[in-house]
């Protein structure tokens, strides 16, 4: 079971403190921001969220998901299944974006009490109980200005905050009497890239982590079955719970009953073997001399079907020795950080056939610290955008409908970017 929830800010500080048993003393959050702190001195490229998900303390293991600058701790004492602890965790923050539009530390100051309803619902002597958006908004009713002014003056009044949920259906993830004057429903298909490069050009290792978001504005009581060109393509697949995974497991088609509004319908992971998958190549080559280093980096784009490549950004960490830089690029333009050492190359968009974007310079270092920088290791993070292209090849085929009488309207987006790109110089 899940016993207690802290919601702790960037720095630290609680901000939403919930126990369902016993409670437990905050001296545990002390001692996780102490085990935090220890983890990211260990070394300069370590960030937050590179802390393990799971740290032990004399008496709790800590269980934690780390989102939006925001912390979501659960200390258990108990036998417990990690798996359930954090798909927990990480639906508060998915029904506060639901609720809010945005999770951020004013955002919920700004509703606590809002916060703690849903924590009230979603949560029943420590197992996960209501944790549907349709659901909830049946019972604990989105912010508006009334409300939200009742409880910042601590008022009574007699508009009832809270309501019996009506006019459910047999699915805890759909509200029943559903209508719209128009029928439709949006599905996008979004590919991150993680994917770490050599100075050759070679893809150490490659992987694409896709989602499908679907916004769905369908009447009644729709039953779908959506097909895909070529559906072997993706592997560990996860999906939303009105997925019937018989089917998928069977037929390899997606067959549900959509909720109402946006959710993520699945998620899924493709291995990318070979480098020519990769759509953008960046080419560096860092000359370290006795007193600093001469750079070039170039960029070219290789598998995009030829689409543009939008919101290209390099970035470039340097030595902490480093003095002083001088660059020149011919497209986009760059800006160096003297304090944090790091050099951002903002390229834009780069289009087919057109020049490849170019930067080059120089940048120095003290005599005394010559030898750690030139055996420093350089990396290059990248950014980029590709509109109306799947890096997998994953599409949509056909979608039916059952159970209803009308024919929807069907949407389907691709794009596809950069998660964790690095390439090495």
């Amino acid at each position: 079971m899940i016993e207690s929830l802290f919601v702790l800010s960037p720095t630290g500080k609680v901000i939403i403190e919930k126990h369902w048993h016993e409670l437990i003393p905050r001296r545990v959050v002390d001692f996780f921001n102490d085990q935090v702190s220890k983890a990211m001195a260990e070394g300069e490229d370590v960030t937050r969220e590179d802390v393990l998900p799971i740290i032990a303390s004399p008496k709790y293991q800590l269980i934690n998901v780390y989102r939006d600058g925001l912390t979501y701790l659960s200390p258990v004492t108990k036998e417990v299944d990690p798996m359930m602890v954090f798909e927990f965790l990480h639906r508060i923050p998915d029904i506060m974006q639901e609720y809010f539009g945005q999770v951020s530390e004013t955002v919920i100051k700004e509703n606590f009490v809002t916060v703690y309803q849903l924590l009230e619902e979603m949560m029943d002597d420590g197992f996960p109980l209501t944790t549907e958006p349709n659901s909830l908004k049946e019972i604990v009713p989105a912010p508006n200005i009334l409300n939200k002014v009742v409880n910042t003056l601590g008022a009574t009044t007699s508009v009832s905050t809270r309501k019996m949920p009506h006019g459910m259906s047999n699915l805890p993830w759909r509200k029943a009497g559903v209508k719209y004057n128009s029928n439709e429903i949006f599905f996008d298909i979004v590919e991150e890239i993680d994917a770490i490069v050599d100075s050759t050009g070679k893809a150490v290792s490659c992987e694409a982590h896709g989602t499908i978001q679907t916004n769905s504005r369908l009447s009644g009581m729709p039953d779908l079955t959506l097909s895909f060109v070529n559906p072997r393509l993706v592997d560990d697949c996860s999906f939303h719970q009105s997925v019937r995974f018989n089917k998928w497991e069977s037929d390899k088609v997606l067959s549900f009953v959509p909720p109402d509004g946006h959710f993520r319908l699945m998620s899924y992971r493709v291995n990318l073997p070979s480098q020519q998958n990769l759509p953008i190549q960046v080419k560096p080559s860092i000359n370290i001399g006795a007193n600093g280093a001469k750079f070039d980096i170039t960029v070219s784009l290789r598998n995009t079907e030829g689409k543009p490549v939008e919101n290209v950004v390099l970035t470039l960490p340097l030595h902490k020795s480093t003095t002083t830089l001088t660059a020149q690029c011919n497209v986009g333009q760059y800006m160096f950080d003297p304090v944090g050492k790091i050099l951002r190359w903002d390229v834009g968009k780069v289009v087919p056939r057109e020049r490849a974007p170019v930067l080059s310079g120089s940048f120095g270092f003290g005599s005394a610290s010559s030898e750690a920088a030139a055996n420093a290791g350089y990396n290059i993070g990248v950014e980029f955008l590709i509109n109306s292209h799947s890096l997998s090849g994953l599409k949509v085929d056909v979608l039916k409908l059952f159970n209803e009488s009308y024919k929807p309207y069907k949407g389907v987006r691709t794009m596809t970017k950069a998660g964790r790109y690095q390439v090495r110089a």
